[in-house]
């Protein structure tokens, strides 16, 4: 191990991060970040793999609600050219594409991205774009197409998608509704690790005070006890294990509630610990093979195993704590905190992608070599939606939404569109000179 890296791993443990905290860092409450938590993509993205191969469908994310997690990760390496400005000729399916079904997408973006100097024409411009012809020109007109590489050069990433689940529960314990949904709780702290080592901004390890020690959070099987330590954190109750763990690697949803009406609930924050995904635990024990640990196929291991369920969640550490959702009943809220378009928005690393931005994309329907070619929004986040070339596609809440999401694992190509005079720099707007 060479100095750097053990600088970092000394930098990385509780001694570090009880200094900061003892010196004040414990004064700030964690932040709310995307509701992506984990989503359902795995962490290694790029190359693609084969479109034969299985990932299980609880790999975590991303984001929505993602799955998706930290929302400020550390710079990228140095790497080869990134983003290359080609023509729109170039975009696969760009001319047979609906641009106009972007256009409230991106409308939504600009409220928070018009403040920046970048985009305030742009998103000026687009206010005013009425019909399909006029949006197509519109993108044209204010855009430049960015083709998206991966730091080794290739061009194919991985395409995974997440959706808002509904699930039944109620307000209060009763003997059918008895898991509990947490919100965050008061006594977990965020290091923020760039004040002793810039290298790591964006490291965002999770922690609580024991006496004058800064210990790791609870792990989810801590959490998960008759005893928890989160009693009396409870926003809800639900009627079944396995459904609010996927509600969990989904990062948000909805749950019916049993005395009437429904209850929205997004992102708050997690525990801080790795994700271990319980589909690969079943796959390397022997219990199922790769090509059935998807959502449904873990779904229905659990309910052919519910004595040996609670073994099985717990094999995964983390835990995702929740916030009600109030106002309309829109979609949930991605990294901006504007609300999800299904089926134009999408989750990226920011890091490469500057969040507002469209992002053209070919790939597939799921399961199929139909071809998927459209304009999306860069609006959400992940946890484990990490290269340049790597998406996870919001297909918004409904059964249909679940069942192309959980299948949704192939290759995919991506285009970035910034704005007339930009270019982007470790996922920010820099102005051409």
């Amino acid at each position: 191990m060479n100095d750097s890296a053990r600088k970092i791993q000394c930098i990385r443990g509780l001694v570090a991060a009880a200094m900061m905290l003892l010196s004040g860092a414990c004064q700030s409450p964690a932040p709310q970040s995307s509701p992506s938590a984990d989503t359902k993509a795995p962490s290694s993205v790029s190359p693609a793999p084969p479109a034969s191969s299985v990932t299980p469908a609880d790999a975590p994310p991303s984001a929505s609600t993602a799955t998706h997690a930290e929302i400020t990760p550390e710079s990228p390496p140095a790497t080869p050219q990134i983003l290359t400005p080609v023509s729109f000729a170039e975009l696969p399916g760009w001319a047979q594409d609906n641009h106009a079904d972007a256009l409230p997408a991106l409308l939504a973006s600009c409220r928070v991205i018009a403040k920046q100097a970048a985009w305030r024409a742009t998103c000026e411009a687009a206010s005013t774009v009425k019909g399909r012809e006029a949006a197509r020109q519109f993108f044209e007109h204010h855009f430049t197409p960015h083709r998206v590489a991966n730091p080794d050069g290739t061009l194919e990433g991985l395409a995974t998608g997440y959706y808002e689940p509904t699930i039944r529960g109620s307000r209060t314990r009763s003997a059918r509704n008895r898991y509990p949904v947490y919100a965050a709780p008061d006594d977990i702290f965020v290091i923020d690790l760039a004040a002793v080592a810039p290298e790591l901004k964006g490291s965002l390890p999770r922690g609580r005070l024991d006496g004058r020690r800064v210990v790791p959070y609870f792990t989810r099987a801590q959490i998960e006890t008759e005893n928890s330590p989160l009693r009396g954190r409870e926003i809800a109750w639900v009627d079944d294990a396995i459904d609010l763990f996927f509600l969990q690697v989904q990062g948000s949803g909805r749950i019916a509630l049993a005395e009437g009406g429904v209850m929205r609930i997004g992102f708050a924050d997690h525990n801080g610990h790795p994700y271990r995904s319980i589909g690969r635990v079943l796959i390397e024990r022997g219990e199922l093979p790769a090509e059935r640990a998807s959502m449904q196929g873990i779904k229905t291991w659990a309910r052919a195993h519910p004595a040996r369920l609670t073994d099985l969640l717990h094999q995964n550490p983390r835990y995702v704590f929740f916030r009600e959702l109030t106002g309309p009943a829109t979609s949930p809220p991605g990294a901006q905190g504007v609300p999800l378009t299904p089926e134009r928005s999408v989750a990226i690393d920011p890091r490469y992608i500057p969040l507002g931005a469209p992002v053209h994309i070919a790939t597939t329907w799921p399961n199929t070599s139909k071809p998927l070619q459209r304009l999306m929004l860069a609006q959400d986040t992940g946890g484990a939606i990490r290269g340049a070339v790597r998406i996870d596609y919001f297909w918004g809440a409904g059964d249909t939404a679940a069942l192309e999401a959980g299948r949704m694992q192939q290759p995919v190509r991506k285009w970035v569109l910034l704005p007339q005079g930009y270019t982007a720099v470790n996922g920010a707007l820099q102005k051409i000179q």
